[in-house]
């Protein structure tokens, strides 16, 4: 689905918005106050850790997420599910503007949006078997009877390939893998419309991560979900996603279906990263793109272009103006002055 207008005002912008939104980001900012203890003599840092992000996700699609460590997309996506609340901006899920709303009225939301945690093993309450933990969400919204609760989880788990003897195990007895989907299970406990998958296979091992790629797409299929994908491996995100986000410190700098952007990237911090991932093929070669320098502190991030310190092709005007999001193609937005 192409766009139907040109962003006029980039500081409004949702790339991709439509009738069939689920999710619809609009300049939301996420900053923490550091410092300001008693020795620091009122002095304080301000983390901008998400800062005037937009972007929409449409039914049923997966949008892949990707950066590298600390550009803030795990803050985002917590931030989307308001486990953090917005300093500012709006989240608006299924047409509600759920950003201000309190503990109370965000409830009625919540069993539709649900999150998959990175680390299945910091996740999962070590005291509680698994039945205990894959029912908790039931239990919480007082969904059906003991007995209906019990076959519930015994048909979650195998759902996500667990066997139902499982659910008085404690979460110790399992493999990474198999905790994993223990988490995936919870989170489809309240039958959810969103999912938010927080690099839910980096701390596997290689083998284990197509199979849990696997079944959240065969999960999508047999559920309707949609998915909102973070990771900080692009090859992946590429893999499961229809499209693709790309973030640095705490901007989104590229926006397009996963094929233009692994095929045709316009941004050169997306560039650098494709030209990071192996090619299986050893006959074909890929120009090494090598970012000199660090990434700069979220507490005080360049002026202008965020990317201009490392940027193969910065110019002057990079470190003095901030490049707008704008649609170069179709559907492709990009936040470079010189992505042509």
């Amino acid at each position: 689905m192409s766009l139907a207008t040109e962003v006029q005002e980039p500081t409004t912008a949702t790339p991709a918005s439509g009738d069939d939104t689920i999710l619809e980001v609009k300049n939301l900012k996420k900053h923490f106050k550091m410092g300001g203890g008693l020795l620091s003599r009122g002095s304080e840092l301000n983390i901008r850790a998400v800062d005037d992000v937009s972007f929409s996700i449409r039914r049923g699609e997966t949008f892949g997420l990707v950066g590298e460590s600390g550009c803030g997309k795990t803050t985002l996506g917590q931030t989307i599910i308001r486990l953090y609340n917005p300093t500012a901006g709006q989240v608006v899920f299924n047409g509600n503007d759920i950003s201000t709303l309190g503990a109370s009225d965000m409830r009625k939301h919540r069993r539709a949006m649900q999150m998959i945690f990175q680390d299945p093993s910091a996740s999962l309450d070590p005291r509680m078997t698994v039945g205990s933990i894959v029912a908790e969400p039931l239990n919480i919204y007082g969904i059906g009877s003991r007995e209906e609760r019990r076959n519930r989880v015994r048909e979650l788990l195998q759902v996500v390939g667990l066997n139902t003897y499982f659910v008085n195990r404690y979460p110790h007895e399992f493999s990474g893998g198999q905790r994993q989907r223990i988490g995936i299970a919870r989170a489809l406990a309240l039958q959810p419309e969103l999912v938010i998958c927080d690099e839910p296979v980096s701390a596997l091992d290689v083998s284990v991560q197509a199979q849990v790629l696997n079944l959240l797409r065969q999960l999508q299929t047999d559920f309707n979900l949609t998915y909102l994908f973070i990771a900080h491996n692009l090859a992946v995100v590429a893999h499961i996603s229809d499209r693709v986000g790309v973030m640095y410190l705490g901007k989104m700098v590229e926006i397009g279906e996963a094929r233009a952007i692994t095929e045709r990237p316009k941004h050169p911090y997306t560039q650098a990263l494709i030209s990071a991932i192996p090619i299986v093929d050893p006959g074909r070669k890929r120009e090494r793109i090598i970012l000199e320098g660090d990434v700069p502190s979220p507490a005080n991030p360049p002026t202008g272009c965020r990317f201009h310190p490392r940027c193969p092709i910065a110019r002057p005007n990079c470190s003095e103006v901030e490049p707008e999001m704008r649609e170069i193609e179709p559907g492709h937005w990009v936040a470079c002055h010189y992505a042509e």
